[in-house]
C-alpha cells in the first residue's frame, strides 16, 4: 500500500517522554535518591505506583511526592518537595534531538504539530519553562489537565479536536504499545517509537517517507 492509498497525514501527534524526549537522566535519578535518602528500589516503587494518578490529575505533584514518601514509610520537607520536583524535570529533559530536529522541519514546512503527554502538574509548568520551543506545536494535550490519561480514548478525542484533524489523517508517534493500539482504535495511525533509526525504516515500510523530507511547498 503506498501513501495515495491511506488517508493522507495532515498532522503529526508527538508523545512526549522518550519520543520527544530521551530516556530517563540516570544523573538526575541519582539526584533524587540522594534527597529522597531512599534506596533504588524504595524509590522506585513509589515512583512508579502513584505515577499515572499523577499525571492524570488525581494528585498534584506536592500531594505526589508525600505519596511517594508515605509509601516507604518516611515524610519529605516542603524543601525536599521542590528539590524532588525540579530534579523530576530534570531527569525527563533529555532532547531527542532528531526527532525535535524533525518536528522542527514539519512545523517550517506547514505541516498541523501537537503533543499528547500523559504529564502532571509540576512537570508540565517546568517543561514549559524550560523548553522554550513547545510553544512552536500548534496543540499540546497535557493529560493532568483534562483529568483523563493514554491509553483512555476521550484523551485522542481531545488532541484530534485541538489540531482540528480528523483522527485518519493523524500520525501519532508514542513509545508505549498500549497507547499506541488505543490510537489506532479511535481511528490514527500510528507508530511506535524505539529509537530513531526503527522509527525510519518503520516510516519507509509504511509509505510514510515522505513526511520524513517535507518542504515548506508541501504542505498546503
Amino acid at each position: 500500500m503506498n501513501s495515495t492509498q491511506r488517508p493522507s497525514i495532515q498532522a503529526v501527534l508527538f508523545d512526549f517522554g522518550q519520543v520527544l524526549s530521551l530516556s530517563p537522566d540516570p544523573v538526575a535519578w541519582q539526584h533524587m535518591l540522594q534527597i529522597s535518602g531512599l534506596d533504588n528500589q524504595a524509590f522506585a516503587q513509589g515512583y512508579w505506583a502513584f505515577r499515572h494518578a499523577y499525571d492524570r490529575g488525581e494528585l498534584t505533584g506536592i500531594d505526589y511526592w508525600h505519596k511517594v514518601a508515605a509509601n516507604a514509610g518516611i515524610s519529605f520537607s516542603a524543601n525536599q518537595v521542590a528539590e524532588l520536583i525540579e530534579a523530576d524535570i530534570q531527569l525527563w529533559s533529555r532532547i531527542n534531538a532528531p526527532m525535535l530536529d524533525w518536528a522542527q522541519r514539519l512545523q517550517t514546512a506547514g505541516m498541523r504539530t501537537g503533543i499528547l503527554s500523559n504529564i502532571g502538574d509540576e512537570m508540565t509548568d517546568g517543561l514549559l519553562r524550560k523548553l522554550d520551543w513547545l510553544a512552536a506545536f500548534d496543540h499540546h494535550v497535557w493529560s493532568y489537565r483534562l483529568l483523563l490519561a493514554k491509553p483512555e480514548a476521550e484523551i485522542y478525542a481531545a488532541a484530534a479536536r485541538g489540531l482540528n484533524t480528523p483522527p485518519e489523517h493523524i500520525l501519532f508517534i508514542d513509545d508505549k504499545a498500549e497507547n499506541i493500539a488505543a490510537a489506532r482504535d479511535f481511528g490514527m495511525q500510528a507508530i511506535q517509537y524505539s529509537d530513531h533509526p526503527a522509527f525510519l525504516r518503520e516510516m519507509e515500510n509504511r509509505n510514510l517517507g515522505y513526511l520524513l523530507n517535507l518542504s515548506a511547498s508541501s504542505v498546503s
